[in-house]
């Protein structure tokens, strides 16, 4: 099978970047992240990582990283004092990402090439790629969130993306770097309030058992609930994409890797969604 294989969405709080600054009960995290990388990379061998980062933050249009080496250091730039610059080095896929511009603009939505030989990865498309790939076995296409896209667009570029993976033949991993819960205070071991907490977890409830259809009807009353970040958009990509899969091998269903994790108000969680082969090789 080709397309996108597997979708997961994975935390970014700044204090994953590094295990010392790292706090225990945010551990889980990582080591979430960990595992599901042995076991995406083991299990499903994927030539693509497909991320939408929370951080990467586009006004207008939906831009894909074209560069063939993706290779910089990566400094957050709202807490240098965390993360103060981190090397990476990962191989790109021009291919893809042009002919996912291509493909998002034939939608009738804004797209643009991001070929700029001096663009760095924010930290939320960092942080994760650390834990899932630590060795940068995998090539990556990096994409935005777009202030401008509705729900509703996110759902049609996810489709989108899973749609020129098959496309083109990519066995292609989708990754949204998000928080769920993101109404912020300071205090990073603060939870998000119960109603809060509730309702990530009926969401993480919904996805993992598959019921796509009912995430997508109460989405943006989740997101507004919630204060998700970036407004949901990541989020939405991601169930763009996993609405997308289960067209073909439904039922889409999930597994939580690690436990629900705070960070200065926000709630994250480590997730899986794939058909039912996808989930069969994990056990």
């Amino acid at each position: 099978m080709t397309g996108i294989v597997s979708a997961a969405l994975v935390a970014h709080v700044p204090t994953l970047a590094r295990a010392e600054i790292t706090p225990d009960y945010q551990r889980t995290l990582v080591d979430a992240e960990r595992v599901l990388g042995d076991a995406l990379r083991a299990s499903f061998k994927p030539d693509l990582w497909v991320v939408v980062s929370a951080h990467w933050v586009a006004t207008f249009d939906w831009l894909a990283t074209c560069q063939a080496v993706h290779q910089g250091i990566c400094v957050a730039d709202e807490a240098p004092n965390l993360i103060p610059g981190s090397a990476y080095r990962f191989r790109g896929d021009p291919e893809f990402a042009g002919a996912l511009v291509e493909a998002i603009r034939s939608a009738g939505i804004p797209a643009a090439r991001n070929d700029s030989e001096h663009y760095a990865w924010d930290y939320g498309t960092f942080v994760p790629l650390q834990y899932l790939d630590p060795a940068g076995e995998v090539p990556v296409v990096c994409l935005p969130s777009v202030l401008m896209a509705s729900h509703d667009e996110c759902l049609k570029v996810g489709a989108q993306v899973h749609a020129t993976a098959g496309r083109l033949g990519r066995r292609a991993v989708f990754v949204a770097s998000s928080a769920l819960s993101h109404v912020l205070q300071r205090g990073r071991h603060n939870w998000p309030t119960s109603e809060r907490m509730a309702a990530d977890r009926r969401f993480i409830d919904q996805l993992t058992a598959g019921a796509l259809d009912q995430v997508i009807d109460g989405f943006t009353d989740y997101s507004r609930i919630v204060g998700a970040e970036m407004g949901g958009r990541p989020l939405a990509t991601l169930l763009g994409v996993a609405r997308a899969m289960a067209s073909e091998v439904a039922p889409i269903a999930g597994r939580q890797y690690g436990e629900y994790a705070q960070s200065s108000g926000s709630g994250n969680a480590v997730l899986l969604l794939a058909g039912p082969a996808g989930l069969a090789l994990l056990q």
